[in-house]
């Protein structure tokens, strides 16, 4: 039976340095995603032209910047992941080998072959996130799966996060005996 191997990071993408390349729907696409879920991540968005939706979703994040030019390989300096969702197959698969050779982690839009990573679906409420993988197999799962989550967790899940944490803070004893305490108190989760 075939195994979902991804191993699952919640990256602090505001920390990192970001390029996708390419500015049509795809890149709309990408941006988008990351934004919604990092609104502060730094970026920058490379492409000969831009859709005017792009444009506009950037001109509301002072942390993306918009490159109008062709990609070169020089652009890949300072960088720590890259997308690249161009039209053109060939320039994709050149910006996956150059990140490949800065062992750089590259995504290459819907060529799960030339990924590193997949962007998966993500259902957040305060505190907690949930990332979601089919990996790479079935986009649709993911967003179903969402909407499920979205609609079962409380909204009102941050304060009790909060209120653990609060909890936590308080406990005495070494590591062990602290995560023991936790577990007793958490275990009522599962059977809600």
């Amino acid at each position: 039976m075939e195994r979902n191997e991804l191993y699952p990071i919640f990256l602090k993408v505001h920390q990192l340095n970001i390029l996708i390349v390419g500015g049509g729907n795809v890149g709309l696409e990408k941006l988008s995603f990351l934004l919604k879920s990092s609104p502060n991540a730094t970026v920058e968005v490379v492409a000969p032209r831009f859709l005017p939706e792009l444009v506009d979703l950037v001109s509301k994040h002072e942390s993306v910047q918009l490159t109008m030019k062709k990609f070169k390989k020089k652009m890949l300096k300072k960088r720590h992941m890259v997308i690249a969702c161009t039209d053109d197959l060939k320039v994709n698969k050149k910006i996956y080998d150059l990140s490949r050779k800065r062992y750089l982690i590259c995504n290459i839009a819907d060529t799960p072959d030339l990924c590193d990573y997949y962007l998966g679906g993500i259902v957040t409420k305060g505190n907690v996130k949930i990332a979601i993988s089919t990996n790479g197999k079935s986009p649709t799962t993911a967003k179903r799966l969402r909407e499920f989550f979205e609609e079962v967790i409380p909204e009102d899940i941050n304060k009790m996060v909060q209120n653990l944490n609060e909890y936590r803070k308080t406990l005495k004893g070494n590591f062990e005996e602290k995560v023991q305490k936790m577990n007793v108190i958490t275990e009522l989760l599962k059977n809600k």
